[in-house]
């Protein structure tokens, strides 16, 4: 994998993720009915991130939680071994809720709808709606994010790469070429 080009920074993260927030609380307007939920591993501590952001603008603190897709996903082949469960962080009720199912790119469609399906597993939501940090286009589902961080053309070939703090130890979101 060769390194292409920094297409996002520690800052142009923290933006994207204000302007988000934003953008969630004003299409929902009362977020009393809004939680968070992060696609592990990446998608939760940037949906840790909306929730504190929107806990600032708003006053009222919005439950987060992260889950895991695993068993979920259409690509999962024996091929794989034995995939590796992660302890789920969902502390409330998903029923009749505003969820904001909350990653870090978007390319396919495919880990959406999987984190749809592990939602719908756990109960019956109001509304469900998507936030990422990258769309990088090449759609094989009909899936569209509501909330963007950045929209990033790239080729098939082309990878995105991001990176957290929580995770990684730095802020950046990188294209790189397989």
């Amino acid at each position: 994998m060769n390194f292409k080009a920094e297409i996002m920074d520690k800052q142009a993260m923290n933006r994207a993720i204000t302007r988000m927030a934003h953008e969630i609380i004003e299409k929902n307007k009362d977020i009393t009915d809004v939680i968070l939920i992060g696609i592990k591993r990446r998608g939760y501590p940037l949906a840790v991130r909306l929730g504190s952001e929107m806990h600032k603008i708003e006053g009222k603190k919005v439950p987060t939680g992260a889950l895991d897709i695993t068993f979920y996903r259409d690509d999962l082949k024996p091929a794989y071994g034995d995939p590796q469960v992660h302890k789920e962080d969902l502390e409330f009720e998903v029923d009749n809720k505003i969820v904001v199912i909350v990653d870090d790119v978007i390319y396919t469609g495919r880990t959406a709808r999987a984190a749809m399906d592990a939602l719908v597993h756990r109960g019956r939501p109001r509304k469900i709606q998507l936030a990422v940090l990258v769309d990088r286009g090449h759609r094989e589902l009909p899936i569209r994010p509501d909330y963007v961080g950045k929209n990033v053309p790239t080729s098939g070939s082309e990878l995105v790469n991001v990176e957290v703090t929580e995770i990684d130890d730095k802020d950046r979101v990188t294209i790189n070429e397989s």
